[in-house]
């Protein structure tokens, strides 16, 4: 029988914006093929194009059967997801949602 793989964290940076959508990519893509749990608590901005990039990162864990959750997230990051449309709830482990 497998081990169960260990989740890896990925704990995002305050600013959130086109300057660093390809560094988030890239931080994201090594991390791909293990179950991830990611760190939003220090984010106060966050831009579109970001916002895309974790959601995109959102359907290739899925794709590859691998969990991936929010483990923490700050107002900030949580109001401007709400605002750009994007619904992150499904992704907030337990001990966040409310």
């Amino acid at each position: 029988m497998a081990a169960k793989k260990s989740a890896k964290t990925l704990a995002l940076p305050a600013v959130l914006d086109l300057n660093e959508a390809s560094a988030l990519r890239d931080k994201l893509l090594s991390m791909r093929g293990n179950p991830l749990a990611i760190d939003a608590s220090a984010v106060e901005r966050v831009g579109a194009l970001c916002a895309q990039v974790l959601m995109a990162a959102e359907k290739t864990w899925d794709q590859d059967k691998q969990s991936i959750t929010f483990s923490q997230v700050s107002d900030a990051f949580q109001k401007t997801m709400q605002l750009v449309g994007v619904d992150i709830d499904h992704l907030l482990a337990k001990e966040i949602r409310q």
